[in-house]
């Protein structure tokens, strides 16, 4: 299979890239390394496979012609809106290059496109009786990110519809593992508090829960996604909610320091997990690394 990972530099595209190079695909980073580092992709350089990056912006005129340079049969696109990052400053940047991987993917024919989405964002809070959340529930968009991850969803479903580009949308749970930034997700910033040994900042008293999702699970859910699920908004999630302090005191041990609290932000979601079963019957994937292993994990990876 021939990749194409945009913001493949980032986060979660590194670790995806290093398993499509795994199972013995060639790739394709495209990243202007706004957010990413070619640091994230040290290791999947030292792999050996068919990989190339490039520098480059995927709403740039140039995309299209190294997309037919390439013929890709799937194109992973990670950069819609970067975590941690203000949806209000990056929105105009992220659909335009959405709008450039749904174009290219048109003209060449044949090509599928991956998007990952954030779940909390695009459902907003549910009553307890909804949890874990299922695809019938209606969205409820949290802020100018949940708008926009609804705009995202409802955009490849007309590019389906009129020009039979094929697509999965993956809407995420909270996904952690190593290279997380602090500001892209609750996890990331508990390490880096972890490893200045200072108090984490924690909003209101951290009774908010999320489903937290380790990242070999979300990316064996994208590889997954590349042949299977066509035409879906597919929710990747462990089914479990947990408690935002509760994840805290299990990184940081009995002797942790006791958090520094901070007003809860007005679209801070209060409860928060995913249903798997879609993702079981249309990916046939399931998650496996329970949080207290995948944090442990997370702590070796960063020394």
């Amino acid at each position: 299979m021939n990749a194409l990972v945009v913001g493949g530099a980032g986060f979660i595209g590194s670790h995806l890239t290093e398993r499509l190079l795994a199972d013995g695909c060639s790739v394709d980073v495209v990243d202007d390394l706004s957010f990413g580092s070619l640091g994230n992709l040290a290791e999947a350089r030292a792999m050996g496979g068919e990989l190339k990056i490039h520098t480059l912006d995927a709403g740039a005129e140039e995309f299209h012609a190294l997309v037919a340079l390439r013929t890709p049969d799937v194109i992973f696109h990670l950069g819609v809106l970067p975590p941690g990052e203000p949806a209000e400053t990056t929105a105009a940047g992220g659909m335009r290059s959405l709008i450039s991987v749904l174009e290219a993917a048109r003209s060449l024919g044949g090509v599928k496109v991956v998007v990952a989405l954030s779940a909390v964002s695009l459902y907003g809070d549910v009553a307890s009786k909804d949890l874990p959340i299922k695809e019938n529930q209606p969205w409820n968009p949290v802020g100018v990110r949940g708008v926009l991850a609804r705009s995202i969803a409802e955009l490849l479903g007309a590019y389906r519809q009129e020009h039979s580009v094929e697509f999965t949308a993956l809407a995420m749970a909270n996904v952690y593992g190593t290279r997380q930034r602090a500001n892209g997700g609750v996890v990331g910033a508990f390490a880096q508090a972890l490893t200045e040994r200072a108090a984490p900042m924690m909003a209101g008293d951290g009774r908010q829960t999320r489903d937290f999702l380790y990242i070999d699970d979300a990316v064996d859910a994208l590889v997954r996604a590349a042949t299977r699920g066509s035409g879906l908004v597919v929710n990747v999630g462990t089914g479990v909610a947990t408690a935002v302090r509760d994840v805290w005191w299990l990184m940081a041990g009995p002797d942790g320091h006791n958090p520094s609290s901070t007003p809860r932000s007005r679209n801070d979601v209060s409860r928060f997990a995913l249903s798997p079963t879609r993702a079981r019957i249309h990916l046939a994937w399931a998650p496996w690394t329970d949080l207290a292993v995948g944090v442990r994990a997370m702590g070796r990876g960063q020394g």
